[in-house]
């Protein structure tokens, strides 16, 4: 497996390794909305890589290496000696279409060599909880299933996904890699305090929350965040996320961000589920424990494949970089130091972050967290 990073900009064009070109069969890019949504983007990328799959999506800042870009489109090319692959793409139109639409990506996928699955989705169309459930059901539970929710930085407008075309919304894809050679590692880690105390999920339908304790669920977000935070929701709640556990399984807590608000019905809408009857309590961050988090994604990560040529997505949550602003740059570092010299990073700031959780290894949608998927080939 060889890989190189090539990365767009409006002054230089697309900069990159020509002999890289050629060979490339599977090609992974990350970009801000407003760069992706010109389709001469995705049309100078098929040119540059002809034999390529080309899958990417937009998001709120680009992770390459050590540094965050915003205005840049950040890619890297791989060739594969031994790796099959298979490109999925699936439209959807409402979160309610999402187990059904993540069933049909992993039927599409599933195979008895089948090693593993990066997916990436439309970040607000998309209950990513029913998503990779579908996909794992049909494609298998034993399988790694990795990937994130597309961005928009934090406006919450729209979101873009290409797979093999021009970018758009309203889309899921998903590229499976097939045989004995390619080799997967993950990690996953947030860093976020829990505080106030925990609270029960009384009312719940999906990822729309009614209700906890039996009182509107926004209006105890609005009281947490102050009459002038809470008229900037959903965007302010980024900073505020919620730590939901089963009661049963403590252990195997996962962490949700707010979508969208219904100032009407008083509810709020998350990136996944939010089960009745569970348990939830508020969240908040401070810089070097969310940097402590990424380095331990990463060292996870990084135990699976050692020290060998590799590459790494990170996918982190568009509620960390808000959290630490000029900081940002801590995280990928701290991710970048554990990761080692010989492994290419590139990413991009989500919606909500896909990965196995470290404690169950069940695939799932997290939020505010940084996930990291490595991989490599070995001799076949």
């Amino acid at each position: 497996m060889r890989a190189s990073h090539f990365v767009w900009s409006d002054a230089t064009g697309w900069t990159g390794d020509p002999a890289a070109r050629a060979r490339a069969n599977l090609v992974i890019y990350f970009g801000g909305r407003s760069a992706l949504s010109n389709s001469a983007r995705f049309d100078e990328m098929r040119v540059i890589f002809p034999t390529a799959h080309i899958l990417g999506c937009s998001g709120g800042g680009q992770i390459y290496n050590n540094d965050v870009l915003d205005k840049e489109i950040v890619a890297v090319a791989i060739s594969f000696d031994n790796t099959r692959l298979k490109l999925v793409r699936k439209p959807i139109a409402s979160s309610e279409d999402s187990g059904i639409c993540g069933a049909a990506i992993g039927q599409a996928l599933a195979a008895e060599d089948l090693a593993g699955v990066f997916v990436l989705s439309d970040g607000l169309k998309v209950n990513g909880s029913a998503l990779v459930a579908g996909i794992a059901g049909a494609a298998g539970s034993r399988i790694p299933i990795t990937g994130g929710m597309a961005g928009d930085d934090a406006s919450f407008t729209d979101t873009l996904v290409g797979a093999d075309d021009a970018p758009r919304h309203g889309r899921v894809a998903a590229v499976g890699f097939y045989g004995s050679s390619i080799r997967f590692s993950h990690g996953c880690a947030g860093g976020w305090d829990v505080f106030g105390p925990r609270r029960r999920i009384t009312k719940a339908h999906g990822n729309v929350l009614l209700e906890l304790d039996g009182e509107p669920a926004l209006d105890l977000y609005e009281r947490y965040l102050g009459e002038e935070d809470a008229k900037g929701l959903p965007g302010t709640a980024l900073l505020f996320p919620l730590q939901i556990c089963n009661p049963e399984h403590r252990e195997a807590n996962v962490v949700r961000t707010v979508l969208a608000v219904d100032r009407d019905n008083r509810s709020m809408t998350f990136a996944g589920d939010v089960p009745q009857g569970w348990t939830a309590q508020l969240m908040r961050g401070n810089f070097d424990r969310l940097s402590a988090g990424a380095a331990d994604a990463a060292r996870q990560a990084h135990q699976g494949v050692g020290d060998v040529e590799s590459v790494a997505i990170l996918v982190s949550c568009i509620g960390r970089r808000l959290l630490m602003g000029q900081r940002i740059g801590d995280e990928v570092e701290a991710a970048g130091a554990e990761l080692g010299g010989k492994t290419l990073r590139l990413g991009f700031y989500s919606y909500g972050e896909i990965s196995p959780h470290a404690a169950s290894g069940v695939s799932e949608l997290h939020n505010q967290t940084m996930t990291v998927t490595a991989f490599h080939e070995i001799a076949g």
